[in-house]
C-alpha cells in the first residue's frame, strides 16, 4: 500500500498563539474551493481487520505477514479527541468512527465517551456513529450505547451463509452478523442501516433475500456500487450493478417510491416501499457522482488528513499535534487544508487525469474507513 503524505508547515513555525480549552466560534464558515462546507469527518481509528473482504482487504494482499502500522504510529485516543473538537469548532456536526475494524481499537469506548461529550459551538450534542462488520457488536453494543454512541452502520453483504463466508473470507458466519445487529437494536443504537456492498456476478442474487429480510425490521438497507477505492482490490467496471437495477430488482417484487433526500449532502438516494414496510438507499459513486455537495474529510489512524475517499495523499495532522502546535495553530491549518480543497473524483472519473500511475496509487479503503 503506498501512503503519499504531503507535509503541512513544520509546526513550530506556527505563530505562538496561547492554547485554550474551547475554540471559539469561526466568524465564517469554512468553504472549500467549491463552496462546499465541512460538516462531516471520518475518523479510522484502526488499519487492523479480521475479515478479509474480497472488495476491501483481500487476503492475496493482506496476509499474515503484511506491515500494518506499528501501535506507537496510531494517534492515542486523547489525540484523537483532540483533533476532533478542533474539527467539531470548524462546523463538523457528525462523526463517524470507521476502521479497519473500529470494535478491535483497544478502549474504543473510552474515546466514544470523550467525543459523545463534544457540543458544536451552538451548543449542539454531535451525530456520533460507528461502522462495523458487526463481529464483536453482540459483545459490545451495551458498552457503546452507555459510552454515548448515538448508532451503528453495519456491513453485511449476502444472507447466504456459504456466500457470505466466502466473501469475508474469515469463515465467520451470518447468523453472527444478524446477532449483532439484533443485540444493537435493543439496546437502541438506532436507526440502524445496514450496508450491503454489491458486486456484479458475486452477490448480486443476494438483493432482493436481503430486501425482504429487512422490510419491517426498522433497518434501513443500503446497496452500494462496488467502487474503485484503492489499488488492491482488483476492481473492474464490469463487476459494477447500477444502483438503478438494484432499485428495479426490488420494485419488481416489493413496489418502491422515491423519498426525499434528509440533507443536500446525502450520499444515499432513498426509496421507501409503497406498503410502509420501511425504505432503502442506493449509494451510487459510480453510476450517479455526488461530489458537488460532499462535506466529508477523512483522518486516518496515523492521523492523516484525506479530503476525498479516492485520494492518493494526505495531510499530516499528527506531526502537528506531537510537535507542540497550538489549537489554534492545528485549526488554522484545517481551514487552509479545507480552504484549498478542489476534489471530485467521483466527477471526473475515466479522465486521464484521475487515472493513477503507479507512482501515486490512491489510498486502500481498509486505511481510510471508506
Amino acid at each position: 500500500m503506498s501512503r503519499r503524505i504531503i507535509p503541512l508547515t513544520d509546526a513550530r513555525s506556527l505563530p505562538p498563539l496561547p492554547t485554550t480549552a474551547r475554540v471559539r466560534k469561526p466568524q465564517r464558515l469554512v468553504l472549500d474551493a467549491l463552496e462546499r462546507p465541512l460538516r462531516d469527518l471520518r475518523i479510522s481509528v484502526t488499519d487492523r481487520c479480521n475479515f478479509r473482504c474480497v472488495y476491501c482487504m483481500p487476503r492475496a494482499v493482506f496476509d499474515k505477514d503484511y506491515p500494518f502500522l506499528p501501535h506507537a504510529a496510531l494517534l492515542t485516543l486523547e489525540e484523537i479527541e483532540r483533533l476532533a473538537r478542533l474539527f467539531v469548532a470548524q462546523g463538523v456536526g457528525k462523526i463517524r468512527l470507521t476502521g479497519g475494524e473500529p470494535l478491535l481499537r483497544k478502549n474504543i469506548e473510552f474515546l466514544i465517551e470523550r467525543l459523545a461529550a463534544l457540543r458544536t459551538p451552538d451548543g449542539e450534542p454531535l451525530d456520533l456513529t460507528l461502522t462495523t462488520n458487526g463481529s464483536l457488536l453482540t459483545r459490545k453494543a451495551r458498552a457503546l450505547k452507555d459510552a454515548g454512541l448515538t448508532r451503528v452502520t453495519v456491513s453485511l453483504d449476502a444472507l447466504d451463509d456459504a456466500l457470505f463466508r466466502r466473501m469475508n473470507d474469515a469463515d465467520f458466519a451470518v447468523s453472527d452478523v444478524l446477532d449483532g445487529i439484533e443485540a444493537a437494536q435493543a439496546v437502541g443504537l438506532a436507526p440502524l442501516k445496514v450496508n450491503m456492498v454489491v458486486k456484479r456476478g458475486t452477490n448480486d442474487q443476494e438483493i432482493v433475500p436481503m430486501a425482504r429480510h429487512f422490510r419491517n425490521s426498522g433497518v434501513t438497507l443500503r446497496f452500494i456500487e462496488y467502487m474503485d477505492v484503492g489499488t488492491s482490490n482488483g476492481w473492474n467496471m464490469t463487476e459494477v450493478l447500477p444502483s438503478a437495477d438494484v432499485v428495479a430488482r426490488i420494485d419488481a417484487h416489493y413496489p418502491l417510491a422515491p423519498l426525499e433526500a434528509h440533507t443536500a449532502a446525502e450520499t444515499a438516494q432513498r426509496w421507501g416501499y409503497v406498503d410502509g414496510a420501511g425504505e432503502i438507499g442506493v449509494i451510487s459513486s459510480v453510476t450517479r457522482a455526488f461530489c458537488g455537495n460532499c462535506t466529508r474529510a477523512r483522518l486516518s489512524t496515523e492521523g492523516k488528513l484525506y479530503l476525498c475517499l479516492f485520494a492518493s495523499m494526505g495531510y499530516d495532522l499528527r506531526a502537528l499535534v506531537r510537535n507542540g502546535a497550538t489549537d489554534e495553530g492545528i485549526s488554522a491549518a484545517i481551514a487552509q487544508i479545507w480552504e484549498g480543497r478542489a476534489d471530485r473524483y467521483s466527477q471526473l472519473r475515466g479522465s486521464a487525469a484521475t487515472t493513477p500511475s503507479a507512482a501515486e496509487r490512491r489510498v486502500e479503503m481498509s486505511y481510510i474507513g471508506g
